[in-house]
């Protein structure tokens, strides 16, 4: 009786084990990998987190071949290195940071459009550009190091921190990269890009650009000798002692239309023909010379720089310069459009 007993209770305590391990088994066939990343998750620092004003925590792997006019060879230059070398080109280094971070964004959205759409210029076989206002001034380190010399190493870290709080942020307007254009000096205003060029861009408009004043190249003045003059644009000058008649100004207050002694020009022309700063010009004729007056410096299409550096000093944000002076515009994170370029490698 005693063995019948003991054999009930061993075979019920059997039962107390197992029972309960079969009712777990069934809820608990998860995945191995299932708890790790819920806690993957939930450990994510805010800070890495996307957001549209923050530098891409991703480094381009593009490289640019850049056609060097100097050595007539091309050099495959990281993206984020080719930037820092135009900024340190195109833009005086003393000027505030965040006028270099909107000159940065200038720079890298030029060169992903120049990856990324067909209708650009074309550079010297086997390059994406050359290293000249052709395309972007660009100066490698060692030039640069040659250049500044022992301001090199000051220089070269504010330049470089400047791009790199900007890593990967391109300027974008109908979800492509914009034509980023950008000059020295304006007159008090930018121009409309059909005032200068060919075609109406919707994000270069006219703008006001008051901190153009305090820039050393706002205002200029060339005298050029009557005969030169009557050359360089093939008119005879009226002999009653005058020069011509400007009909019309530009939405930036800059000169449209001229009329010399019955033959038109625009304003564009005559600054180029003559070799003038800007298109914001007076004349007046004394004895055998031509003195012409100018305000500003460049074609006055998109960002001044200057004007962004005045900006800047008034406290203003990279991405607030780049609003002002591009209209409608994003500032996205460029890798989905390098994505594509690298695709097709």
């Amino acid at each position: 009786m005693k063995k019948i007993l003991l054999f009930v209770l061993s075979g019920l305590f059997l039962v107390i084990l197992i029972v309960p391990a079969m009712l777990v088994l069934p809820f608990d066939n998860r995945t191995p990998n299932e708890g790790s990343i819920s806690r993957q998750a939930a450990e994510i620092p805010q800070e890495h987190k996307g957001s549209e004003k923050k530098a891409s925590t991703h480094k381009s792997t593009v490289a640019i071949p850049v056609y060097r006019t100097v050595s007539k060879e091309i050099e495959n230059i990281p993206l984020e290195e080719y930037v820092v070398g135009v900024v340190a080109s195109e833009m005086p280094v003393e000027f505030e940071k965040e006028a270099l971070k909107a000159q940065a964004l200038a720079a890298r959205t030029y060169i992903v459009r120049q990856l990324t759409e067909n209708n650009v210029i074309n550079a010297p076989k086997g390059s994406l550009v050359d290293d000249t206002q052709m395309f972007q001034v660009f100066k490698n380190k060692k030039e640069l190091k040659s250049l500044w010399k022992e301001d090199y190493e000051n220089n070269i870290k504010k330049i470089t921190e400047a791009v790199s709080e900007t890593q990967g942020q391109i300027i974008t307007y109908d979800n492509k990269p914009i034509d980023a254009s950008f000059f020295s000096t304006g007159n008090g205003y930018t121009e409309n890009s059909e005032d200068y060029w060919d075609n109406r861009i919707p994000y270069l408009r006219s703008t006001t650009s008051p901190w153009d004043k305090n820039s050393s190249k706002y205002r200029s003045q060339k005298v050029i000798a009557v005969d030169q003059f009557e050359k360089l644009l093939n008119v005879s000058l009226p002999s009653n002692g005058t020069i011509g008649t400007i009909t019309k100004l530009t939405e930036g207050k800059r000169v449209a239309n001229v009329i010399i002694n019955g033959k038109k020009f625009t304003g564009k022309e005559i600054r180029e023909k003559l070799g003038l700063k800007s298109t914001d010009f007076n004349w007046s004729r004394d004895k055998g010379n031509i003195i012409i007056n100018t305000k500003g410096y460049g074609h006055g299409v998109g960002m001044s720089q200057y004007g962004a550096n005045g900006m800047a000093k008034e406290g203003s944000t990279y991405d607030k310069i780049i609003s002002h002076y591009y209209k409608d515009i994003k500032i996205v994170d460029g890798e989905s459009f390098l994505s594509k370029v690298t695709a097709k490698k």
